[in-house]
């Protein structure tokens, strides 16, 4: 593989998979420092000449979201400035992406916002995974590579629920996700109607589909305060399924997730690492973790060759 003039830097939101991504490419991580003043301004460094080279920058929504925002847009300017011939933001998991439309009066379509930001500080590409609605990279006046959670979660399924299967969407929005991933493992499709209460509050009310005494897994793009999930998985047994899991590509599972999912019958939690597990959802059984870095190094590697990377996409929803 040429590596010449390819270069890969880390903000502070997920080091972990951009030093996966490096090893997987088999080159180092580039040196930079992102710190901050004692007032709590960002402050970035880049340690190497990065003249004339293809930067990748992965940085992903983590918390503090809006501090990894920050860090994202500054290093990005640290690098046009250095004279880096194009740039690359991995955004592994694109934080505002929830609120990509005006759902009622008098809000704001922040998904939008936050990429006329990165847009306007010089980016060239954005490279990211499972948008929360697709539509969303049609905010961009780049290009923009959508890769799916599919190569990484399938195989993860059928090595470990390999019969008798339901794939269950949580919301009429998942529908074309789950039933992609149900042709692929042969596998029954179901769906959840349930109606939102409040902002991370939801109720289940029906259950769309058949999951009498079968294997369930609820699909979803991510999961945040584990509502959904806890409400969904004691509907779905209530109708008389033999064990429910989940796969979910982004972990955030902020507030109270970690203790509810302990607590409901939820066997297990499959994500990937597009965010970094926060200790308590780390040391819990129930949630385990399969990677996605071999998925970006490979788009990485497209990107930078300039070949296609439509063969990553084993799914289309």
């Amino acid at each position: 593989m040429a590596t010449y003039g390819l270069k890969i830097f880390s903000g502070n939101s997920n080091p972990e998979l951009a030093q996966k991504i490096c090893q997987s490419l088999e080159i180092p991580l580039g040196r930079s420092l992102v710190s901050t003043f004692s007032d709590g301004e960002i402050r970035v460094e880049i340690g190497e000449n990065v003249r004339g080279a293809d930067v990748f920058v992965v940085q992903s929504g983590a918390p503090p979201v809006n501090d990894h925002l920050m860090e994202l847009l500054v290093m990005i300017d640290a690098l046009k400035r250095a004279s880096a011939r194009r740039i690359t933001a991995v955004i592994p998991y694109y934080s505002y992406s929830r609120q990509d439309r005006k759902n009622k009066p008098r809000v704001p379509i922040t998904a939008r916002l936050v990429a006329d930001l990165i847009t306007s500080v010089g980016t060239h590409r954005i490279l990211t995974m499972d948008l929360h609605a697709g539509q969303i990279q049609g905010f961009f006046d780049i290009p923009v590579d959508n890769l799916y959670a599919s190569p990484v979660l399938l195989p993860y399924i059928r090595e470990h629920f390999n019969h008798n299967l339901v794939i269950v969407s949580p919301d009429a929005g998942g529908v074309p996700r789950a039933r992609a991933y149900a042709q692929r493992l042969q596998a029954d499709l179901a769906l959840i109607d349930k109606r939102r209460v409040n902002v991370n509050e939801a109720e289940v009310m029906n259950i769309i589909g058949e999951v009498d005494g079968k294997t369930a897994i609820i699909l979803d793009d991510m999961a945040d305060t584990a509502g959904t999930l806890v409400e969904a998985t004691k509907a779905i047994l209530d109708r008389g399924a033999h064990e429910v899991h989940a796969c979910v590509t982004h972990p955030i599972l902020s507030g109270p997730a970690v203790e509810r999912i302990e607590k409901s019958d939820l066997k297990s939690l499959v994500v990937t690492d597009t965010l970094p597990l926060r200790p308590q959802a780390a040391h819990c059984e129930k949630i385990k973790t399969v990677s996605a870095a071999r998925l970006f190094s490979q788009a990485i590697k497209s990107i930078h060759n300039e070949d296609s990377i439509s063969s990553l996409f084993e799914i289309q929803h």
